[in-house]
């Protein structure tokens, strides 16, 4: 390489009060003729068109003898006339998305995702790329640090100064954190993993790297190999968020400050943190450790196991695949596999985690309308696009996935005789697409599960992933001595639970609507339920229940208490009319999932649950 071949980025949050990163791209040797620089229409990872390019609040372009015309193309896409000699392009953009997606700047710190600031060079992407972070001016970010999973290249661990990348696609794959933040630091194997946590918060670190250590760890083990030499978990607290992208040595994290572990006294920080967790993660702190689990997983699981369609697609136009129930679905039924599997969590935490995934997809009439396929291939302009009527309307590949890779990894446990699992279809998939790079076509994951297994899955597939009818769980709970039961819900924060014992189950009232959180509008009419038969609408607001004012604080419980089949007066405003309906509640439908260990099944079934709820590592 020689520097004329380099390409080089120089970023500055130059106005964060402004909330503007500026970012300067020099081409040493651009060569005679046009270049084409383009920004990325969507990230990898999340399957949206964001338009990227929208936030560019400013561009030109500089030779050493003055500016150069760009002329634009499209949403996304520039050209400009070149010389033999150095071009720079600088661009302003607006940083106001706090997600893990975009970019976000302002005087308590500035992140960014590679395709929201970094324009692409037309014929230009294998070749490596040279990044300057560069402090901000403003006096109030004087003590800022960096953290990125950058190659740095003079700069200092956690500070600004360069950076390098192989090529375009390693420069967009490195989210960077600019700020004040915590650092814990924790390692599995001989690999250092880092967590940077920035936002207020006065959580006990040292239990979240001890917790994640094993966690991580067990990814490893089942892959037989962890192929990286760092790993950086990016988290940022929040009052209330959450969310997760996966990349190649990183992934970036929201959290609520209520999802971190509460800090604890000197004795059980010193504890011995190998054993078994004396206090189980609580339901927000168990929340975390799944989400930091499922960007781990994705390490082998989408950034190098990929389907082939994304391989070749690109990222101007959206990329359709069927495949997304197996790269987001499989990763959602291994991340809190591998808390039950690390000891954080013990069989009933893990089956209470069950139960709360099958209930929501069984919430949800969309379900019984379209495949996991389908969501797959839609998700660019269905599941991530989600309305008032989405639950009618769409299953998410996310938790239907995660219930199919459940199913089927059973399935495979007891129809092979306990010889093979879905552990050894995804060390197969590593094997044959993570370790060489060949995406996996539309129809592999099947095929090869049908071959690793020694099984015919066609029947199974057919079902799981083409059909809309329900996967029959509680036969396959059973080959690993789990009972599982459906009953109505109790109200909205129901999502199952694990019993000792089933309980008889009592009729409950069902209205077949949802409100917005906190409001008496509603925001979601469920398909063929009593609401809609009323000719209630989402968007109406509701002030009366059978002659009785309601409010956000008591609509769902008048609502939840009324008598099945009695017909009631429902008074709500739709915009500014008062509209009048009859309601008829009907019984709640069978759609909470409760979950009971049977410990008195056969020694072979016990003998399978042990095997596949113990550590690999």
């Amino acid at each position: 390489m020689t520097d004329t071949d380099l390409i080089t980025y120089y970023v500055t949050p130059s106005r964060p009060a402004a909330h503007i990163f500026c970012v300067e791209l020099m081409i040493a040797d651009p060569g005679r003729g046009e270049l084409t620089l383009s920004l990325p229409a969507w990230i990898p990872g999340s399957y949206m068109i964001r338009d990227f390019a929208r936030n560019i609040v400013g561009i030109a372009a500089e030779g050493p003898d003055g500016p150069v015309p760009l002329v634009k193309l499209d949403k996304q896409t520039w050209r400009v006339c070149t010389t033999d000699k150095p071009l720079r392009i600088r661009t302003e953009v607006y940083a106001w998305d706090l997600s893990v997606r975009a970019a976000h700047l302002d005087r308590t710190h500035g992140y960014f995702n590679g395709p929201s600031l970094f324009l692409r060079v037309h014929g230009r992407d294998h070749a490596p790329c040279r990044v300057e972070l560069l402090p901000p001016p403003d006096p109030e970010c004087a003590d800022w640090r960096v953290a990125t999973s950058l190659a740095p290249d003079g700069a200092e661990r956690w500070g600004f100064g360069g950076y390098r990348a192989d090529d375009y696609a390693d420069l967009i794959d490195h989210p960077v954190e600019m700020g004040r933040f915590d650092v814990v630091a924790f390692r599995v194997g001989d690999v250092p993993h880092w967590m940077a946590v920035s936002g207020r918060q006065h959580a006990d670190l040292a239990r979240l790297a001890a917790d994640l250590a094993p966690i991580c760890a067990e990814h490893a083990a089942m892959f037989g190999e962890l192929p990286v030499d760092r790993y950086l978990f990016l988290t940022q607290v929040l009052g209330d968020g959450y969310g997760g992208l996966e990349h190649r040595v990183s992934s970036s994290l929201l959290c609520s400050r209520d999802d971190l572990p509460a800090p604890r006294g000197e004795a059980a920080a010193a504890a011995d943190t190998a054993a078994p967790v004396e206090s189980p993660p609580d339901g927000d702190y168990r929340k975390l450790l799944g989400l930091c689990s499922h960007e781990y997983f994705h390490l082998w699981n989408v950034k190098r196991i990929r389907p082939a369609a994304f391989i070749d697609g690109g990222l101007e136009r959206e990329v359709h695949t069927r495949l997304l129930w197996a790269f987001e679905g499989i990763t959602s039924y291994y991340d809190d596999l591998a808390l039950v599997r690390s000891r954080r969590i013990d069989a009933k935490g893990y089956l209470a985690l069950l139960a709360e995934t099958i209930t929501r997809v069984l919430r949800n009439p969309g379900r019984l309308r379209q495949s996991i396929a389908e969501s797959s291939f839609d998700a660019w302009t269905k599941f991530y696009k989600q309305d008032e009527n989405a639950p009618n309307a769409i299953v998410s590949y996310y938790g239907k996935g995660a219930m199919t890779a459940l199913a089927l990894d059973l399935t495979i446990r007891r129809d092979s005789d306990d010889r093979r699992s879905l552990d050894d279809v995804m060390r197969a998939l590593w094997e044959r697409h993570g370790r060489t790079g060949v995406g996996v076509p539309e129809r592999g994951v099947e095929a090869l599960a049908a071959e690793i297994a020694g099984l015919d899955l066609a029947g199974f597939f057919a079902q799981a992933l083409d059909g809309t009818e329900d996967l029959d769980l509680p036969a396959v709970f059973q080959s690993v001595g789990i009972e599982m039961r459906l009953r109505p819900s109790r109200g909205p924060k129901d999502f199952g639970n694990v019993a000792e014992r089933f309980e008889p189950i009592a009729p409950v009232s069902h209205a077949g609507l949802r409100f917005a959180s906190g409001e008496a509008k509603i925001a979601v009419v469920l398909d063929g339920g009593p609401a809609e038969q009323a000719g209630l609408a989402a968007g109406d607001v509701v002030i009366a229940v059978d002659g009785l004012r309601v409010d956000s604080g008591n609509a769902a419980a008048r609502l939840r208490a009324l008598p099945i089949g009695r017909a009631v007066q429902v008074h709500a405003f739709r915009r500014d009319e008062l509209m009048t309906c009859m309601l008829t509640p009907a019984p709640a439908p069978a759609d909470v999932c409760e979950l009971r260990l049977d410990d008195a099944a056969p020694a072979v079934v016990l003998a399978r649950r042990e095997a596949w709820l113990a550590s690999v590592a």
